[in-house]
């Protein structure tokens, strides 16, 4: 029964404090938030979840970072009225779902690239079940894609139970 009551207690903490699993990003990475780097191709290939932190590095006072609204203003390099701008040159913004838009509002910074815009997915996919009784394709096969933090349970669960044995 004492088993059972530390499994139980290891799935709360791990449901509980998922943002513990979230990843920090360093906008363009040893470059900061700066000219002549491009966020697109940093961005590319990474996959940003809830609960991640974006963190803009950059001179304050030589740059900012505007959240802007939509993507009509970040491909016009437009800073509207109610958006939201950091100016402290260690911004850290903490994700939620879906599309967001950063430029940085100094004159022609975000005219000459300096700009990004990223996806901000859930952490857990799950992968619809097959209609019929064929076999799943390669990349469902196991019926849900893993988040980090799911792995992660998985993990303390299997190393409790070799030990429990």
């Amino acid at each position: 029964m004492a088993c059972l009551n530390i499994l139980v207690a290891l799935a709360v903490v791990a449901v509980a404090f998922p943002s513990t699993l979230a990843t920090d990003w360093y906008i363009g990475d040893s470059r900061g938030w700066s000219l002549n780097v491009n966020y697109t191709e940093w961005a590319s290939g990474k996959t940003f979840y809830i609960g991640d932190q974006l963190i803009f590095l950059y001179k304050q006072g030589a740059h900012n970072v505007v959240k802007v609204i939509n993507g009509t203003d970040f491909q016009q390099c437009t800073v509207p009225s109610r958006a939201v701008t950091l100016s402290t040159g260690d911004d850290v913004i903490t994700l939620a779902e879906g599309k967001h838009w950063y430029i940085c509002g100094f004159s022609n910074h975000c005219l000459n690239g300096m700009k990004l815009v990223i996806t901000v997915v859930p952490q857990l996919t799950l992968v619809p079940a097959p209609t019929s009784f064929e076999a799943p394709p390669p990349s469902a096969a196991t019926g849900i894609a893993f988040s980090k933090c799911q792995a992660w349970i998985v993990g303390v669960f299997s190393i409790l139970v070799i030990i429990m044995d």
